[in-house]
């Protein structure tokens, strides 16, 4: 199979040369990825498919077509290589999805010359195989059937509707310890289903070994997954990441289509909202332990109240609402795009549309302070932090901050703290058209 690499926003010409991709494969990869649910209406959300050149848009992951596949990593400035944009994708990915992936293990540099997809399915090979060491879950299940000695308990009407002329046998009710429950039903279907993907050949021996094991379990298809009859407590808790990674593989986030003669896949995220809910849960960990309540897509006030029907219009969804005692003090705005250095533009590139938001969520959620969070780019001289601060009239202060993306967890956590605690001494937004 053929791989070509793309970052977001990059183009790659289509030929036949070395270092582009074939007309064939690029129709192939067009193909599969207007089948994503990212995918707009003429086709073109995921990527541009021209006669020249295939280009990448604003959504990352792997998208795969016959003989070919083609993985889309971010655009983070800081880093060059596309094994250290893949092992951050994955660990953005990690804290966004809570898939509990140990990023510190043995394979770590197997992963270097492995997809993203190579990556993932391998972590869930792991992860399952240790969580098996420890015992494949079971549960009690009621069962009936007719024995010739009683075990459980008596079902009378059965007993005198089916066996009244045969009372040889006995209508019996019991419980019994066994394994075919909700949660191994989901891990069967998710090995499965990932047989067909995994490229590399130890990642299918491991599917193989993973299948046997769940040889006794029952087959249920990807649409009829009982993932609401799931129970997960303190005793099985180590469930929990693997739970998150088969609903990334068996629901919407991984799309397997059937493409004219040849077979099409598609893992995709929108890295708008992958930075969102990335930076959204840093902060949470940021806060926590604090007296600052952290809520995630919360607020959803609304912006208008028609007069005459009292229907309320326009929700809003603010993507950080900070809170101290009930009152909300700070809401924080992610947006996945650069903004420019002070020397380039005194607005730092910041949009009208951006600020009549954070204006709106002032007003609705009277709340003193705004932030508008973007990642660190190399346009900019100042490091991470709040690189500016305006005032909207007297009524909050808006400040543009960045996040530098190439740290570790534990850095970036120290940089959501340090925008949480304040900034600089703010300046008038009107001096700043």
């Amino acid at each position: 199979m053929t791989h070509y690499v793309l970052r977001e926003w990059e183009r790659s010409p289509i030929g036949d040369r070395a270092g582009e991709i074939a007309p064939a494969h690029a129709s192939r990869l067009a193909a599969a990825a207007q089948q994503s649910t990212f995918a707009r209406r003429d086709g073109s959300g995921v990527l541009d498919y021209g006669r020249q050149y295939l280009s990448a848009r604003g959504v990352v992951g792997i998208v795969s077509g016959e003989g070919c596949s083609l993985e889309i990593l971010p655009k983070i400035d800081a880093l060059e290589t596309e094994s250290a944009l893949r092992d951050r994708l994955v660990h953005m990915l990690d804290v966004a999805f809570d898939l509990k992936i140990d990023l510190g293990g043995t394979s770590r540099t197997q992963w270097q010359s492995e997809t993203l997809l190579d990556v993932l399915i391998r972590a869930f090979c792991e992860k399952l195989a240790n969580a098996l060491r420890k015992g494949m879950p079971r549960a009690y299940s009621t069962l009936e059937d007719d024995l010739p000695t009683l075990r459980g308990s008596l079902n009378v009407t059965r007993q005198f509707t089916r066996h009244a002329v045969n009372p040889s046998r006995l209508a019996c009710r019991f419980d019994e310890f066994l394994p075919d429950i909700a949660l191994n039903q989901i891990m069967k279907t998710t090995v499965l289903h990932l047989s067909h993907h995994g490229r590399s050949f130890a990642v299918q021996q491991e599917l193989r070994e993973l299948a046997f094991l769940y040889a006794e379990i029952s087959d249920v298809p990807v649409a009829m997954l009982p993932w609401d009859r799931v129970r997960l407590d303190r005793t099985n808790d180590r469930w929990q990441g693997l739970l998150a990674l088969s609903r990334l593989f068996l629901e919407q986030k991984f799309q397997s289509t059937t493409l004219g003669a040849g077979q099409g896949a598609a893992l995709l995220f929108n890295m708008a909202a992958l930075f969102e809910n990335y930076i959204g849960r840093l902060t949470r960990r940021a806060c926590a332990g604090t007296a600052l309540d952290v809520r995630l897509q919360g607020g959803r006030k609304y912006c208008l109240t028609d007069q005459a029907t009292g229907r309320q219009l326009f929700q809003t969804k603010p993507d950080i609402i900070i809170r101290r005692n009930g009152v909300v003090t700070h809401i924080i705005d992610t947006k996945w795009k650069q903004i420019e250095a002070q020397i380039d533009d005194s607005k730092r590139g910041v949009s009208q549309a951006d600020v009549y938001q954070m204006m709106a969520y002032s007003q609705l959620y009277k709340a003193p302070r705004l932030t508008l969070l973007y990642p660190q780019s190399n346009a900019q001289s100042e490091r991470d932090g709040v690189h500016a601060s305006f005032d909207i009239g007297d009524l909050a202060t808006l400040e543009i901050a960045c996040v530098a993306l190439d740290q570790s967890v534990a850095d970036i956590r120290g940089q959501l703290a340090r925008i949480v605690e304040g900034g600089k001494t703010s300046v008038s937004l009107a001096t700043s058209h």
